[in-house]
């Protein structure tokens, strides 16, 4: 069902190959309740609220690119790589980089376009999550996450409603899985101890070492669910900002794998 999707923030997978990996875990009976869910919103609303969140995402993107006070050329750069990896339409590239200079701009105020998204969206947790996921990304991309931008995601999350708990559990993960994203924690050409890496594994499902076998194979599988493209889709993800979240299931998939096999040679 996903066409050309967003992509390319830190590495590239197949959908052919992630959609392998979710198709065992998901099952028919995702399909049969995401159709459920898809026909419970008219054509008009979907395509309102797939609206909200392009503009809201790169407008946001262009917020967070100054909120050091000033928008560098390597950032300028760096966004312009990502939208290239992102499979926008040309289109819908030419009206990303508008909203990303008007989010840019030094008197920017992103309380309107909170106030928008937040009325179309709000009622979908994990679309807002999503928004989230997409900004911090956008923050990494450089390899530098300063407290400003730190604070302005805070404040974005906290206008949207998104509680403090959940944020900190959500940046968590996400920079964890961060680590893991191409397969990083074993090619940056950094030495780490197995203990780090085995941390940031736990970090990146947003579990602790002490759960159980069967508590973080049910968080796998719920956040390999969360980031099926054809959900998101459904929820409101245009399509061709979903690739993003193929690219953290695999990451996901990665961090389990590396506690699965630690477990089984502790076992």
């Amino acid at each position: 069902m996903a066409g050309k999707v967003i992509g390319g923030l830190i590495g590239y997978f197949s959908f052919g190959i992630l959609g392998a990996v979710l198709g065992i875990f998901v099952g028919h009976g995702f399909d049969q309740a995401l159709g459920k869910f898809t026909q419970s919103e008219s054509p008009e609303a979907l395509l309102a609220i797939q609206t909200s969140f392009f503009t809201t995402t790169f407008t946001l993107m262009g917020y967070l690119a100054k909120s050091d006070g000033r928008v560098s050329q390597e950032e300028v750069d760096l966004t312009q790589q990502l939208m290239d990896k992102m499979g926008l339409t040309a289109d819908h590239k030419r009206e990303a980089i508008k909203l990303f200079k008007i989010g840019a701009e030094p008197d920017f105020n992103p309380d309107g376009t909170l106030k928008d998204f937040y009325e179309t969206c709000g009622h979908r947790v994990q679309l807002t999550q999503m928004l989230i996921v997409y900004l911090v990304n956008t923050a990494l991309v450089d390899g530098d996450f300063d407290e400003k931008e730190e604070s302005a995601l805070r404040y974005i999350a906290e206008s949207l409603q998104f509680s403090h708990q959940a944020f900190e559990q959500l940046l968590g993960m996400v920079r964890a899985q961060d680590s893991f994203a191409g397969g990083r924690y074993q090619q940056d050409g950094h030495t780490h101890s197995g203990v780090d890496e085995l941390n940031r594994a736990y970090a990146a499902l947003g579990v602790t070492e002490e759960a159980s076998d069967k508590e973080i194979k049910r968080t796998y599988r719920k956040l390999m669910s969360e980031y099926h493209p054809d959900k998101l889709i459904g929820q409101g993800v245009p399509d061709d900002m979903v690739k993003v979240a193929t690219e953290r299931a695999q990451e996901v998939q990665t961090a389990y794998d590396l506690i699965k096999k630690s477990r089984k040679h502790t076992s």
